[in-house]
Order: C-alpha cells, then structure tokens, then sequence
C-alpha cells in the first residue's frame, strides 16, 4: 500500500513500509519504550525486540477516507506509567509524521505487548 500526495510540482507516493520506518524510529526515542514488537508474535515466531530494519513488522498503516491510522506494538520499560509514555509516543509519532511526510494522521493507537526490566 503507498499513499499519494499531489502538489504543483508533481505526484508522491509514500509507502506503508516507509511510514512505519519513521513512526517506529520516533517511537523509540520516547522515554519509556524499550523497543518494538511484533504485531503477530506467534506467526513471526519473535518474541525479542525488533531492529531498526524490522519496524514494519510493529506497526500497522491503514489508510481510510477519514485520515492515515496507525497502530504500534511497543514494549515498555518496567516502573513506568504505562498511560503517560503511551501518550507520549502517540503526540511524538503524530508530530513527526505530519511534520515530515506532511500526512494527515488521524490516530496512533498504542498496543504494549511487555514490560522489560533494562540492564543497568
């Protein structure tokens, strides 16, 4: 799936993958996440945080007459309010995306799948 935008100067098309790629490297940055799972652990057979490469495999893209909705599996760090790091990467995903792909982001839903303690 590409979402396309049409400007004076020409026709872009953003890929879904692409998308992805950036609400999952602005995710990360949020205080709180650890890292990004899996949508589908089972069919993936990944139960391990995902790189950098593999972001796609965390987020959902669905495009729909009402705006660009996006859905993120992450993986929080222990001792943290789940709510306000939630929050953070919705309003952080939402600001980058429209920011630098210049999309309508109608929602950024947020789906923990763990909790990890970090190595200190």
């Amino acid at each position: 799936m590409s979402l396309e935008l049409n400007n004076e100067y020409g026709k872009i098309e953003i890929t879904s993958d692409v998308i992805a790629s950036i609400a999952g490297g602005s995710a990360i940055e949020c205080y709180g996440i650890v890292g990004m799972a899996s949508k589908s652990q089972i069919k993936d057979g990944l139960t391990d945080i995902l790189r950098r490469e593999n972001f796609s495999k965390g987020v959902i893209v669905r495009n729909d007459e009402n705006g660009i909705h996006i859905d993120m599996y992450v993986i929080i760090s222990y001792g943290t309010k789940v709510s306000e790091v939630a929050y953070n990467v919705q309003q952080k995903v939402k600001y980058i995306l429209e920011k630098t792909a210049g999309l309508k982001i109608t929602s950024v839903n947020i789906f923990v799948h763990g909790v990890r303690v970090l190595n200190v």
